[in-house]
């Protein structure tokens, strides 16, 4: 199978990226098992500080040749980095009986809120990983500012934006991007929107990929409900140049997802996904479970990221830790139910693009 545009471009032997995943889901191991396979592997930054980004760099480059991927999080209009302890105690009050639950400290009691808590501002990550220069940084909910990508031109560092509709996608071109990723309303996880609001802009895989590749003259990659070898070649027959599997590579061994969340994957209930803000502030996929449907009135009251992040982060492992899928934060498109148990990222790359598996290197 050719990796086409993304082959002369990136070296890529085949036409298939990893998605990257935040909050700890990602691995080096992940990332340089499908980058040695003939894949992109792909690395989610957007919650370490500039030091742990430059260190994870380091590590991608030390575990493999090829090219791979970093991703950062654009932020939104009206998004801060640093928050007063209060304002963490006055939303954290409705996580209270969760917290009781899993035996958490949290959150702080009015009385004992003083301070200020700090999310890695988006500028000093993005400072970080330029300086770091990893061959491809990816983007998601947004363009990535000029200066960026002024400076990612000048070092060598090919740029790939995502967009979930066609005007997004242009927005990206006229930006300076080299490859647009057409993420459908299918995928699991956050995918953004940036132009129209998330409900405005919820177009399926399918009917986005065609016209996106009207649109643009850049390669595009197709994302969202993409698990196995059909929809491979579905999203090729439409025009894409390559696809960026998430959910799928989830599944694999390497991934850093709980056994809790990648039992959910292969369950029953992953048959059916919704859109939630409840575990970070911006909408994201995942299969839905008792504190999603309990939390229901409470989607459009709790604040926007990253404080809902920070918030949310001490419950999403204690109860990935505890086993608790009730709890945990379960992201997942809508081809979940089509992803392989217990396969190797590289035995799964296989499986997609139809070719014998190759050694990944020590």
């Amino acid at each position: 199978m050719s990796a086409g545009r993304l082959g002369e471009l990136l070296g890529l032997q085949q036409p298939v990226i990893q998605g990257p995943f935040g909050g700890g889901l990602s691995t080096v191991a992940l990332a340089a098992a499908v980058s040695e396979a003939g894949g992109l592997g792909s690395y989610g930054a957007h919650i370490m500080a500039p030091a742990a980004i430059t260190e994870v760099v380091g590590k991608l480059r030390a575990a493999t040749e090829r090219p791979f991927a970093v991703n950062l999080w654009v932020p939104q209009e009206g998004e801060r980095s640093s928050f007063r302890t209060a304002e963490l105690a006055a939303h954290g009050e409705r996580l209270r009986p969760y917290a009781d639950e899993l035996g958490l400290p949290l959150p702080p009691s009015h009385s004992d809120a003083v301070g200020t808590v700090e999310h890695p501002a988006f500028d000093d990550q993005a400072d970080a990983l330029l300086a770091a220069a990893p061959p491809v940084i990816s983007f998601v909910m947004g363009v990535p500012p000029a200066r960026v990508i002024e400076e990612a031109r000048r070092r060598g560092i090919v740029l790939i934006g995502t967009a979930t509709t066609v005007d997004e996608a242009v927005a990206l071109e006229r930006a300076g991007v080299d490859v647009v990723v057409a993420s459908g309303s299918d995928a699991g996880g956050h995918r953004g929107a940036f132009l129209r609001p998330v409900a405005e802009s919820l177009v399926g895989t399918f009917s986005l990929v065609p016209q996106v590749t009207d649109a643009v003259s850049v390669p595009v990659v197709a994302a969202g409900g993409i698990a196995d070898a059909r929809g491979v070649a579905a999203a090729l027959a439409l025009g894409a140049d390559a696809v960026q599997v998430g959910t799928g590579f989830l599944a694999t061994e390497e991934s850093g997802a709980p056994a809790v969340h990648k039992r959910a994957l292969h369950s029953a209930e992953a048959r059916s996904t919704v859109l939630t803000r409840l575990y970070s502030g911006r909408p994201a996929r995942g299969i839905p479970n008792r504190f999603v449907r309990e939390m229901a009135a409470h989607e459009g009251a709790v604040p926007a990221y990253p404080l809902q992040s920070l918030l949310m982060q001490p419950v999403r492992v204690a109860a990935a830790a505890q086993g608790r899928p009730d709890l945990a934060a379960l992201w997942a498109g809508q081809a979940a139910p089509l992803t392989r148990p217990a396969l190797s990222a590289q035995a799964y790359l296989a499986a997609l693009t139809g070719t014998p598996p190759q050694p990944v290197a020590d």
